[in-house]
This record gives C-alpha cells, structure tokens and sequence, in this order.
C-alpha cells in the first residue's frame, strides 16, 4: 500500500467478530464445536432420511435438500472463520473472496425456494390428503428441489459479474468475519451503486415473494386445520407445521434485516450478528427444530441404531 489509495487491493484481511486476542482462542473452540454439531446434525439427518425407508416420502426429500443448503451455508463461512481466530494475519485473495460470497449466496437462495416448496408440501398434504400421492410424486418432488438449487447457483452470477468491474483501493481490511459483499463496496475505488441496487432488487424479490407464498400457503393450512373435527388431527398438522414455521420465522427475518432495508438501518456490531445468524446459528438449529418433536425421526433414529 506504499501509494496510498492508487494501489490496487488484491489480498485482504477479515477482522472477524472481535480484535481482542483474549477471545480469539475462547472462540474458535466454541465455533468449532458448532460447526462440528452443524455438521453431523445436518449430514446425520440426510443420512438418516436416505437409510430409512419410512422417511422416504416427499417432507423428508425436501427437508434432506434443506439439509445440505445448512451444511453448504455454514461450510462456506465456518472454515475460514476458525483460521482467522488463530491466526490474525491470514490474507484472503480476491479470488477466495468472490468463491466465498459465491457459495454462501448460492445456498441462502436455494433455501429461500426450498422453503417455499416444504410449504407447499404441506399445503397439499394437509387441504388435499387425498390428492397428495398424485400431486406430490417423486418425479415432482425431485424437479423442485432441482429447480431450486439451479436458480440457488444462477442467482449470485449476476453479483459476481457485477463484483468483477470493481477495483478494490481505500483499504484492504474488511471489518467482518466472512467475504460479505455489502462490506466489499465500502472499500470499491469505483461507485459501487448499482451492485448495492440489484442486490437490494433481487433479495427484495426473492425474499419477499417466496416469503409471501409460505405465509398464504400456511393461512390456508391454518384455516383447513381449524376446521378439522378430530383433535388428534389438529395436533399432528399443528406439529408438522410449526417446526417450518420456527425456521422460516428466524431465516426470513435475519435475511431481511440484512439486504432489504436502508443501508445505514444498522450499527455494524448489529450487522455482524445479524450475519452470524443466519450463516452459523440457523443451519446448526434447523436439523434440531424439525427432529426433536418429530415422532418419525426419532423412530426411525432408534431403528438404525437397532441395527
């Protein structure tokens, strides 16, 4: 940097959650105990759908591909945050940088779609029992969770692209624990405002039209339960749904915190835990919120370890 602002940033450096040295040690032991538990739950819960024939049927494909878009979120971020704990002078290149962004953005989109469709799964199992085998086949099943997971890896492109025609010059320190993309136009020499325009378009969109379709696919699963005579039936629907909708309420809220409000909406110690969230703590919770009070999961645990 020895031309001040005329040199080109090529490498950076990520802060991560804290500075104090102090906390470095104590936090990467307990991020790593995370990631390890987000890793076999969300893997052992794929695992488990795929070894258990009772858990092959359509919510537990797509609570499978929820799964490994978790496991993908918080690979994507968790690694090189523990390497920066111990080691505070660890550069990230440009390259990495994007790759970074890329892979995160990727999962995040393809679970915004993925939940949309475990919503509509439910709409039809519960307001059309009867249909449900018909309306809900594997072939079907299998084409939305890979509808989902190609627009997942088409969306960030755009960014990417966009990311391309900028040069990196005020700074090569980001303040942040991973590559998020609003933090890398705080150090563009050029005017990053369009970038800043379609990521608010486009998480604007995604986010709030996937996020309107679960909540009137759920008001009709609502209105349907309540109108049920057998309270057994009543429970088991509100059972299947409220764990959808504990992860839907954490992701969605989280994301739009975070890209669909004004730019200085938050201070940045908010925006880091915002962040951490949603790329850490939702993917670690999520194989959790849908298994403890599921009585199938739970059988089908206790039969694979019979074996």
């Amino acid at each position: 940097m020895s031309e001040g602002n005329k040199t080109l940033v090529t490498d950076f450096v990520l802060t991560g959650l804290t500075e104090r040295p102090w906390l470095q040690v104590l936090l990467f032991l307990v991020f790593l105990v995370i990631y390890l538990t987000t890793m076999v739950g969300n893997l052992g819960l794929m695992a488990l759908i795929w070894k258990d024939a009772h858990l092959h049927t359509p919510m537990y494909l797509f609570l499978g591909g929820l799964a490994f878009a978790d496991a993908c979120t918080s690979s994507s971020v968790t690694p090189r945050m523990l390497v920066n704990f111990l080691d505070k002078t660890a550069m990230i290149s440009l390259a990495e940088c994007i790759t970074q962004f890329y892979f995160f953005a990727s999962s995040a989109t393809t679970e915004c779609f993925l939940l949309v469709v475990m919503a509509y799964d439910r709409y039809v199992a519960i307001c059309n029992p009867l249909l449900y085998p018909v309306v809900m086949s594997k072939r079907l099943c299998t084409e939305l969770i890979g509808i989902s997971y190609v627009i997942g890896f088409l969306h960030p492109l755009i960014h990417v692209s966009l990311l391309l025609r900028l040069t990196f010059c005020r700074s090569n320190v980001i303040h942040y624990f991973y590559c998020e993309i609003l933090q890398l136009f705080k150090i563009s020499c050029n005017d990053p405002t369009i970038n800043a325009l379609m990521i608010f378009i486009f998480a604007a969109f995604i986010q709030i039209s996937t996020l309107m379709t679960i909540i009137m696919s759920y008001t009709r699963v609502l209105f349907d339960i309540l109108k049920k005579k057998s309270e057994k039936g009543k429970s088991k629907a509100f059972s299947t749904c409220s764990a959808h909708l504990v992860s839907v309420s954490l992701y969605y809220g989280t994301l739009i915190f975070m890209y669909v409000r004004p730019a200085s909406g938050l201070a940045e110690d908010q925006d880091k835990m915002f962040s951490l969230f949603y790329t850490i703590i939702i993917p670690l919770l999520n194989p959790f919120i849908y298994s403890l009070r599921n009585k199938e999961v739970i059988g089908a645990l206790r039969r694979v370890a019979k074996k």
